[in-house]
């Protein structure tokens, strides 16, 4: 009636009860017992049916077994004497082989027929041990009184072995929730700790599925309020799979969808009590569901859904402990987020969304410094300067002017975002760092952008000419460009030489033209 469920396997207390039935009725009845005992107590899907059989042969070779080596140490249980020294040796060998002959057995089905590694010493060893020491000195006392007074014994000692039996099903489940709780309080440590947002979600997903056994757990974050985006997906063999980042769940669809609209956690022990949900999105042969909103400030901003293929696979403590996680959860995701934001400002000009002059810096720096001690890398570096900025402000106004910036960072996104990192330098004017690209390719870029500024017109709306109407505006700009290591040693080289160029090989001969500093050294 109680076993404790450790690593998938069920340990019973019946190996007390066991001994009793052996000694008073022989082997066969005490054969019957404990396959009437496998039949009661394993529950499996019809997928594992397989287990019920082997489960039977197991225990039918324990039984055989140690009946062999209680008589093989001289035991006979129709002259049982308690007071005979070989007896209770025999009783003892007959408990011992028990012991040994279940684990072995155990370990050499999941080893060789289920391919799974495990230890020898490991949970489900050490509580079978623990039990059969409370509960086989509490069957030999039940065989003493039995021989004694009967059927009266039955009522004195199985108060004892039931209550021992629950107490170590307690206590297990005690212990094994203080392992949850810790754990819990490491994954929550380590969330707070994370500030990239997608850090935050690959810690949960992986510490999710490594802490609580599933089939499938999912991720979801509200975008926007309209529907819920997948941004984590774990598929139960330890492999976080990214691919379905595009897929989305609308309200009241699936699990997941419920949970977002009703602001409440829903659970299934069984596919009975979720049958009438039929969407593709669920996986097949699925039957527990467990699914948690994740709540920030009153607010539902994700969803959280485990599923398992076993029935009844969570229990409460997996709900407590579930709910402690998705807190953690939504205070990480928050705190990423604000993280994330207060860094984009940082990092990024506020009028044209490029990175500003602090952020290039940085890059170009740490470039550097992870080259290769050959100094074999090359990288080059555009800068561009409108030209006669300050004419377009006085004649449209400044807000024309800062059109005409974000315009400008616009075509400089459309041609470089693939490989360069573009920054407002300052002004009107715009740096373009470009990494592992020569002086030829990078010429070839620069005129590139001098051309569609020069052909292209800009489109002004907020001009001062004319509120009602907007404007075409043509104008040019001027490009300096240098390399490394061709023109220079350091990055901050690499910016003087670029800007060096762009003034005086552009700007003063003429602009509209791309300069570049090698030109510069031959003149």
């Amino acid at each position: 009636m109680f076993p404790i469920i450790i690593n998938n396997q069920p340990v019973f207390f019946v190996n007390g009860i066991s001994i009793v039935v052996f000694l008073s009725f022989g082997l066969f009845v005490e054969i019957i017992l404990t396959q009437i005992a496998v039949l009661l107590v394993l529950k499996v899907d019809k997928k594992e049916l397989y287990r019920i059989p082997l489960n039977m042969i197991m225990f039918l070779a324990v039984s055989v077994t140690s009946a062999a080596v209680f008589w093989l140490l001289g035991g006979n249980h129709q002259t049982f004497d308690y007071r005979d020294s070989t007896d209770i040796i025999a009783v003892f060998g007959y408990a011992i082989s028990t012991f040994i002959v279940n684990q072995s057995i155990i370990k050499l089905f999941r080893r060789f027929l289920f391919k799974q590694k495990m230890r020898f010493f490991d949970k489900g060893l050490v509580w079978e041990l623990t039990s059969s020491l409370l509960v086989i000195p509490v069957g030999l006392v039940l065989a003493v009184l039995y021989t004694e007074i009967g059927m009266a014994a039955i009522f004195y000692m199985g108060i004892p072995i039931v209550s021992i039996s629950v107490i170590l099903r307690l206590l297990y489940s005690y212990q094994q929730i203080n392992r949850y709780l810790e754990r819990t309080g490491q994954i929550g440590h380590q969330l707070t700790k994370r500030l990239e947002i997608e850090e935050v979600y690959d810690v949960f997903i992986q510490e999710l599925g490594n802490l609580i056994q599933v089939d499938y757990a999912y991720i979801y974050v509200t975008n926007n309020n309209e529907y819920l985006k997948l941004e984590r997906l774990y598929d139960g063999n330890k492999k976080v799979n990214i691919t379905a980042d595009y897929e989305r769940v609308d309200r009241d669809e699936v699990f997941s969808g419920k949970v977002w609209s009703i602001e409440r956690p829903i659970t299934f022990g069984k596919a009975k009590e979720w049958s009438t949900i039929n969407n593709e999105k669920i996986p097949l042969h699925i039957e527990s569901v467990l699914s948690l909103p994740v709540e920030y400030d009153n607010d539902v901003i994700g969803v959280v859904t485990l599923v398992s293929k076993q029935k009844k696979a969570f229990e409460k403590y997996h709900f407590r402990i579930l709910d402690i996680l998705t807190n953690y959860l939504g205070v990480a995701i928050e705190n990423a987020k604000n993280y994330e934001e207060t860094k984009s400002k940082s990092e990024r000009d506020s009028l044209t969304g490029l990175y500003n002059y602090r952020y290039l810096e940085n890059q170009m720096e740490h470039y550097y410094q992870v080259l290769p001690l050959d100094q074999s890398e090359i990288a080059s570096l555009i800068i561009l300067d409108i030209d006669h900025f300050k004419t377009i402000n006085d004649s449209y106004g400044h807000e024309s002017g800062n059109e005409i910036l974000c315009q400008i960072a616009n075509r400089l996104t459309e041609l470089f975002y693939e490989h360069a990192i573009i920054a407002r330098y300052g002004g009107e004017e715009f740096v373009v760092f470009l990494p592992e690209t020569d002086l030829t390719e990078a010429v070839q870029l620069a005129e590139s952008l001098r051309v569609n500024i020069a052909s292209i017109p800009f489109i002004l709306r907020e001009h001062i000419l004319d509120y009602n109407n907007s404007t075409e505006v043509s104008i040019t700009a001027s490009l300096g460009v240098a390399t490394y290591p061709l023109h220079c040693e350091s990055h901050s080289e690499l910016i003087r030489h670029a800007d060096r160029a762009m003034y005086i090989g552009a700007k003063r001969k003429g602009r509209n033209k791309v300069a570049v500093y090698e030109e510069l050294q031959t003149l």
